[in-house]
């Protein structure tokens, strides 16, 4: 027993944890085997023997004037025939015999120990990297369990999970790979460490190490969407007035962004110049699709509405719908798309259901004089169709109605026409897309596999934007 201090030594070192918390385990570990063999329910100690180096192992009893539980307490009398010094409310221990523990109750104290260390192995690990969730790493594949990868972190092992890893990527025991800190779990089944290649975070994190422009925060990276193995849109700001931050992000002939492609094994990568304005953001996060207008449906909820040439709406929404939903995830608002052509039909049902013969009192909404409707129920104007169709000359015929309140009945007439057109010409928040040139830089891996096309005529060329 005199190497227990050695063994303990060399376990702490070996797991990176207190000696202390190795100790306590191992007390631990004993008092559960000695209760299992003696089959007690005394309260017993455990302690280390500095002079030998062994645990021992005692009963303890409080002293009491009168016995009322003879597991847990000893008479005063008894008590004083075994240490003359003894006193109420004092404690006597008696020494367990530890030879006797059979095997089971060592493979019992084995278990706990194991246990014990396991705990705090994982609440060392979790202390040290719970802080650094979303930094690079390099490591090593240690070996495959099933469709997951452990990894050699040097300190520690840490995962890389099937859901966590690109589809266009596969690696062999020993490779040593690139992959950003995901999330440090405490308990379950893949407590530790979790990996990933797969989050948003992994291609800033290399953008990061490829741009400098990005290291030194000339440049900054706004917000990020990505569906790994298929696309990823990244959207750039920058804070110097001479510096193109697309530009920065592709490089010289498109080298910095060929380097993180290569990387990422082929995957297709957006570079978009971000913007305060939501609708001018839409149209460059749509890229490569040209955007013919965007609407803003609702300011507080975040949804807008998109319209599109016919030729483009395929492109716009992209392979499955990919190009809309990364957009989507980028800007953090709802987004619909519609063709031209769609978006006449939808017009054209709402106007249909405008009643040809409305009463002119109608207008009274539209801010037309309750006067004025009363003259022109009198004049026999009684729908609004037939107002409509009346010229300025015709409307000054009626009594009482002079150039000032025609220009009112025309502006009510107009308003009511109007609140059927929705959003479609002229409505709040509707802004023509200005001509923009290539807002992104959409490019693909020289050696990858050939992208499919999204819709009819979608492309991947890749725009050198340096």
């Amino acid at each position: 027993m005199a190497t227990i201090y050695q063994s303990i030594e060399i376990l702490s070192k070996e797991k990176g944890i207190d000696p202390q918390i190795v100790l306590d385990a191992v007390k631990d570990a004993m008092l559960v085997a000695a209760r299992k063999h003696y089959r007690t329910t005394e309260d017993l100690v455990a302690e280390l023997d500095e002079r030998t180096g062994g645990l021992r192992i005692y009963a303890v009893k409080r002293i009491v004037a009168a016995v009322e539980d003879p597991v847990m307490q000893i008479g005063l009398e008894e008590a004083l025939s075994i240490d003359p010094q003894a006193q109420v409310d004092g404690e006597i221990r008696f020494e367990k015999d530890t030879d006797a523990l059979g095997r089971i109750s060592a493979q019992t104290a084995k278990q706990v120990i194991l246990q014990k260390v396991r705990e705090a192995e994982r609440e060392t690990i979790y202390a040290e990297f719970s802080g650094r969730v979303g930094e690079l790493v390099n490591c090593a594949i240690k070996r495959i369990e099933g469709q997951d990868l452990v990894v050699d972190m040097g300190k520690t092992e840490a995962r890389l999970t099937k859901k966590e890893q690109s589809r266009l990527e596969s690696f062999s025991v020993g490779e040593r790979i690139r992959c950003v800190i995901k999330s440090v779990e405490r308990a379950g089944k893949n407590a530790g460490v979790i990996l990933s290649r797969a989050a948003p975070e992994f291609v800033q994190r290399l953008f990061e190490q490829e741009v400098p422009e990005i290291y030194d925060n000339t440049v900054i990276i706004k917000a990020c969407a990505r569906e790994a193995g298929e696309r990823t849109k990244i959207a750039v700001q920058s804070r110097d007035r001479d510096v193109d931050s697309v530009g920065a992000c592709v490089g010289m002939k498109g080298m910095r962004v060929q380097s993180i492609i290569r990387e990422l094994r082929g995957e297709k990568i957006d570079i978009i110049e971000y913007s305060d304005d939501p609708v001018v953001f839409a149209t460059h996060a749509l890229s490569p699709a040209k955007i013919s207008r965007v609407s803003v449906v609702d300011a507080v909820e975040k949804h807008m509405e998109v319209i599109v040439d016919d030729t483009q709406l395929s492109l716009a929404i992209g392979k499955k719908g990919q190009n809309v939903r990364l957009a989507a995830k980028l800007l953090g608002w709802k987004v619909d798309i519609k063709s031209e052509e769609e978006k006449r039909q939808e017009v054209e049902s709402a106007m249909a259901l405008v009643v040809p013969g409305a009463p002119v009192s109608v207008l009274i909404d539209q801010g037309l004089p309750e006067n004025v409707v009363e003259k022109l129920f009198a004049a026999g104007v009684g729908t609004v169709e037939k107002l409509g169709g009346m010229t300025p000359e015709q409307l000054e015929e009626i009594p009482d109605i002079d150039p000032e309140r025609v220009q009112s009945i025309q502006t009510a007439v107009n308003a009511y026409y109007l609140q059927f057109e929705g959003s479609v010409e002229g409505a709040e928040g509707d802004a023509p897309a200005e001509p923009v040139e290539e807002p992104a830089a959409s490019v693909a891996a020289e050696a990858g596999p050939p992208a499919e096309s999204a819709g009819s005529g979608e492309s991947d060329t890749m725009k050198d934007s340096a």
